[in-house]
């Protein structure tokens, strides 16, 4: 099973940073890489099993449904159940906690999933570098202004 752990600290409150990425359906307002979204069957983006059908930079497709879903702990969690990648069992977590030194917020982006050995430490690589580090490098050029 490959692995992926990122994480970042982002020079803005919690709750300004959960504001901006709490909708299941929004990726495209914050992501660069994600162009356009939409949940199929009339859910709404915080309703579990939720399914979000978006398109990514490259044109390809991607389906995730929403596993989990908490304002209190500012997490969100989702599994890729349709994707261009030989990834299968995918699991993956977006969690927020509090730094209440200078009021900032820690982030951490993990996944996990099954993939041919061959390609699992390409794929958790491009998940890591191109997705995780990718969203959080946006939020906090958006937050600092650039």
């Amino acid at each position: 099973m490959a692995k992926v752990r990122i994480s970042s600290v982002i020079e803005a409150p919690i709750e300004k940073v959960w504001a901006r990425i709490r909708d299941f359906n929004g990726l495209p307002s914050w992501h660069p890489r994600m162009i356009e979204s939409e949940i199929e069957d009339g859910k709404k983006a915080t309703d579990i099993g939720a399914v979000r059908k978006f398109k990514v930079a490259s044109g390809a497709t991607v389906r995730e449904k929403l596993l989990a879903f908490s304002d209190g702990d500012y997490l969100t969690t989702y599994s890729i159940i349709e994707h261009p990648a030989p990834i299968t069992n995918h699991t993956a977590t977006l969690k927020l906690e509090r730094i209440t030194d200078g009021d900032r917020t820690y982030a951490v982006w993990s996944s996990e999933f099954d993939a041919p050995a061959e390609k699992a430490d390409e794929l958790a690589k491009g998940m890591g570098d191109n997705v995780f580090q990718g969203g959080f490098n946006a939020l906090k050029d958006f937050f600092s202004g650039k």
